[in-house]
């Protein structure tokens, strides 16, 4: 409330209420496969790839990249 942000609460079993979830679910999959055993990845991979999907333009976004749009809102917080 203090923050002014709204929560959303999809139902359980219903992708379709989560379409940002699922289309970066997409996004994770072309670096890692589906059933890829991600404990075996090294963390300095799983960083480089968070980076790329973090400074990628998303649509939903208004073509800004979620770093961008992450620290625009929360700049004012500090």
């Amino acid at each position: 409330d203090q923050l002014n942000i709204e929560v959303y609460f999809p139902d359980p079993h219903a992708p379709w209420q989560r379409g940002t979830n699922e289309n970066t679910n997409g996004l994770l999959r072309e670096y890692f496969p589906k059933g890829s055993d991600l404990t075996l990845v090294d963390n300095q991979t799983i960083q480089l790839w968070e980076n790329k999907l973090n400074n990628r333009p998303r649509k939903c976004l208004n073509w800004k990249t979620p770093y961008e749009v992450f620290y625009g809102e929360s700049m004012h917080l500090i």
